[in-house]
């Protein structure tokens, strides 16, 4: 018989992951003292174990680990278990590999210029989610007196129900004769007079920054959002959004506004 700890050593693993598959039921010792809990493992045991290792090492869970110990070795199950842990480790390159481009680019900005990004980008999904909303079309220089009186106007519709208020969105996309505008708020209820129901889609993939204060300077955050989709190879595919995260004081100056603009890769 072997120790727990001679066991440990010759499989390169830790006494808590012997525990802990003892535990999952993986590979349980060949014997436990009664009186002191001290577990101890048949030589012929190393098979599994090296087994265990191998296929962990290959990024399997222990719950695929346990079904391939129990059915026993099928190479065509294998095969199709291979393929599709060939398909995530893939998926994880290439998420790896995007992330070393950020890393050098932003290395590369701090040792050139010596100074950071001041807006920070990251990439995640958007929900989907239903405004009570109103549209409009206008000029772009008309975009900044257009938005507020819009969601002023939802507000008086709105402002009695609970809750109602709590999420203002704006869409923005380039029309035929200037800037199409959506604005509205996150609503669960029945369409009534005075707004329409417009449903935003699930977003697989946008670039998001965070713009804080006025919103007379929202251009800059926006030209730092487009050069950083352009720098990470994505190129915009949908109209833009704007969450207007804390939007209450009249000078703007503690305004948090979330820039939200689709992307694939071209």
């Amino acid at each position: 018989m072997l120790s727990i700890g001679a066991f440990a050593q010759i499989g390169q693993v830790t006494h808590r992951m012997l525990r802990h598959w003892d535990t999952a039921g993986l590979l349980v010792p060949a014997h436990v003292d009664e009186f002191s809990g001290y577990r101890s493992y048949d030589p012929s045991q190393l098979e599994r174990l090296h087994r265990i290792v191998a296929l962990r090492q290959l990024g399997f869970g222990l719950d695929d680990i346990a079904l391939i110990l129990e059915q026993g070795i099928d190479a065509e199950r294998i095969a199709a278990m291979l393929r599709l842990r060939r398909a995530e480790v893939e998926e994880e390159h290439r998420v790896a590999a995007a992330r070393l481009v950020d890393v050098e680019r932003r290395l590369h900005l701090i040792e050139s210029e010596n100074q950071m990004s001041q807006v920070e980008i990251i990439e995640k999904p958007l929900p989907a989610v239903r405004l009570a909303a109103q549209t409009a079309s206008v000029p772009e220089h008309e975009v900044g007196s257009t938005v507020g009186p819009l969601f002023e106007s939802l507000e008086n519709v709105l402002g009695d129900e609970c809750g109602a208020l709590s999420t203002p969105i704006a869409q923005y996309s380039l029309g035929e004769d200037g800037m199409d505008i959506t604005v509205g708020y996150a609503y669960g209820g029945e369409r009534r007079d005075g707004f329409e129901l417009v449903d935003l889609p699930a977003v697989e993939l946008a670039i998001c920054g965070v713009h804080l204060g006025a919103m007379d300077r929202i251009r800059e955050t926006w030209s730092a959002v487009h050069a950083e989709i352009i720098a990470r190879g994505y190129v915009p595919s949908g109209p833009c959004r704007e969450l207007y995260v804390r939007a209450v004081s009249e000078d703007q100056s503690d305004w948090v506004t979330e820039l939200q603009q689709p992307v694939e890769r071209p």
